[in-house]
């Protein structure tokens, strides 16, 4: 087992929007989720504030590290998500937000939200049924459960099933 997969992720939900939101100002942005470029990774690094070593994800031949972006602003990236198309569901290794969307001072919410709604939607894409799958932080579990409609599947896994990833594809690309 891989380090990633050990950590277990501990993002946040802070709020399910429908694109991401100004904390201050309460605008909604549109947004775009495309595949992380080798450009891209000069600005993730841990030097600019990102937690995780995004260039060793990109490098995994068998995960796609994605951005979200908010629409006609492609070059500032507001959060990441590494994925790996399994035989029967995506499994999420890493969700980050990034640094500037995170805690007390954080610039939008809904980041989160948006990059596992868009796991579902290429589990989805993929005939997968909408299933998602990944390891938590054990503290937060339950807040996954009430925020994703994730279920505790057992030990630190959680499941999205199609209902729940319905429910997060509908509130995120209703437009799309």
């Amino acid at each position: 087992m891989n380090k990633s997969e050990e950590i277990g992720l501990d993002f946040t939900i802070d709020k399910l929007t429908n694109s991401i939101e100004n904390v201050i100002t309460g605008d909604s942005f549109q947004t775009e989720i495309s595949i992380l470029q080798s450009s891209d990774l000069k600005s993730v690094t841990k030097k600019n504030g990102w937690l995780f070593n995004w260039s060793e994800e990109f490098k995994n031949p068998i995960r796609d590290v994605y951005k979200l972006t908010i629409s006609g602003n492609s070059k500032i990236i507001q959060g990441l998500v590494s994925l790996e198309v399994k035989a029967d569901h995506v499994y999420m290794h890493l969700l980050e937000n990034a640094p500037f969307n995170k805690g007390e001072r954080k610039v939008y919410v809904g980041v989160a939200g948006n990059l596992v709604a868009y796991a579902c939607k290429l589990s989805f894409q993929r005939g997968h049924d909408g299933n998602v799958s990944f390891l938590s932080k054990s503290q937060l579990v339950e807040h996954y459960e009430k925020t994703l409609g994730a279920f505790h599947f057992g030990g630190r896994i959680m499941i999205i099933e199609t209902k729940s990833a319905l429910k997060l594809i509908n509130k995120y690309f209703q437009n799309k």
